[in-house]
């Protein structure tokens, strides 16, 4: 038998030693990554400049605030808009981009756009508009059909026209679901037009029957047996369950429709979701939603006094069905929030809870206590980061998370 050098050995030797402190090194480092997403989450940030028309902060004003946060936390995205002012996206995006920070356009899509393409309102089961919701002057705002193509393609229109060449890494759409319980019950009776009535029969769902069954029942049609994190709210009436599951796929098919044609282009796309226990009502199916986005910010506000705040809108739904029975007392307290990052564990997409940051005295009377709450209990779920909402422009320091 020919003899094997003994120089043959150290070399298998040496090899099996390197494969050894090689496969070391990438376990430490991926244990290191693992230990870094647990503690070092990322985050986004929201730049609230108004309406269509001019900004209320100037380039400089932006990349100041966002240069402060970065210097306290890891920010990965910010959101940005929906001033049609390309100047200032130029300018914070040439910056963004130097830091490796990615940029995206908000921008509403069933809302707020008569002033820049026409849009097709939506309508109740009585083929009337919904009344605006106002919170204050000059803030109210119509819903538009959502099933309507030429809506769609107007929206797609704003991107194409106004922002595809001003450096957006995404757009994060906003505005995509019916009006909720804060207009009265007439916008959550929606859309009723020729369209979606037709969609609504394609899913099984008469919407003749749900009026006739409306004007026997009254608030008591939507009354429920109970509340479960991952089913929602048990409707009583099997036609009131069928008809809020069938609106779900109605309007989140057509945001995904929306999705889907920002997608083609190359952009990242994220989406506005209300709290997954208020979510059916105005039309967002998450299954649906997730699977069309790159991520989710569900807007878990807790103290906002406004439109998607979670209290706000809840009593909004009480005070609007006085007659339906069985909605329980839920405290906006950590448990419920619990409840509701364990509502979406099963998200198709990456989600990132949006938390209000922002102070406002009578509508966001935020803390940093508040924020370090809210934020402990979404990291402990393992999510992917968190959206730090609404405007980051209106954020106290002390709100920041690295200042806490």
């Amino acid at each position: 038998m020919k003899s094997i050098p003994d120089n043959a050995y150290i070399g298998h030797a040496k090899t099996m030693t390197m494969k050894r402190i090689i496969g070391l090194i990438s376990t430490l480092l991926l244990f290191a990554a693992c230990q870094k997403t647990t503690s070092e989450p990322s985050y986004i940030v929201q730049v609230s400049l108004g309406s269509w028309n001019a900004p209320l902060y100037s380039a400089g004003q932006i990349i100041g605030k966002i240069d402060t946060v970065t210097q306290m936390i890891p920010v990965e995205k910010v959101i940005i808009g929906w001033s049609l002012d390309k100047g200032i996206y130029k300018q914070v995006g040439e910056y963004l981009h130097s830091r490796n920070i990615q940029m995206l356009y908000w921008l509403p899509v069933f809302a707020e756009t008569e002033e820049v393409c026409q849009s097709v309102p939506s309508v109740d089961l009585w083929g009337k508009e919904p009344a605006n919701f106002d919170l204050t002057a000059g803030e109210g705002f119509r819903f538009n059909c959502p099933s309507s193509k030429d809506n769609a393609a107007g929206v797609i229109a704003i991107y194409d026209k106004y922002l595809s060449d001003c450096g957006f890494d995404g757009v994060f759409i906003d505005r995509i679901r019916t009006q909720s319980f804060v207009g009265g019950l007439s916008g959550v009776l929606s859309c009723g037009c020729g369209g979606c009535a037709q969609l609504f029969k394609e899913e099984g769902v008469n919407l003749e029957d749900v009026r006739k069954a409306l004007e026997e029942k009254g608030d008591s049609f939507f009354s429920v047996s109970g509340y479960d994190p991952k089913e929602g709210f048990l409707f009583t009436d099997p036609l009131a369950g069928a008809f809020i599951k069938a609106k779900g796929h109605i309007v989140s098919n057509g945001v995904a429709a929306v999705a889907d044609s920002l997608r083609r282009r190359g952009l990242i796309v994220g989406m506005d979701l209300f709290a997954p226990f208020m979510a059916p009502f105005v039309g967002q199916d998450y299954e649906i939603l997730s699977a069309h986005a790159d991520f989710i910010k569900p807007m878990l506000y807790r103290c906002t006094n406004a439109p998607a705040g979670m209290g706000f809108e809840y009593e909004s739904l009480k005070s609007t069905l006085p007659g339906a029975e069985g909605y329980p007392d839920f405290e906006m307290d950590v448990r419920f929030l619990e409840s509701q990052l364990e509502a979406m564990s099963e998200s198709a997409c990456p989600v990132y809870p949006g938390l209000e940051i922002n102070y406002r005295k009578d509508i966001a009377p935020t803390t940093p206590e508040y924020v370090k709450e809210s934020l402990d209990a979404i990291m402990k779920h393992g999510g992917a980061g968190a959206v730090l909402s609404w405007n980051i422009m209106e954020a106290p320091l002390e709100n920041i998370p690295g200042k806490n």
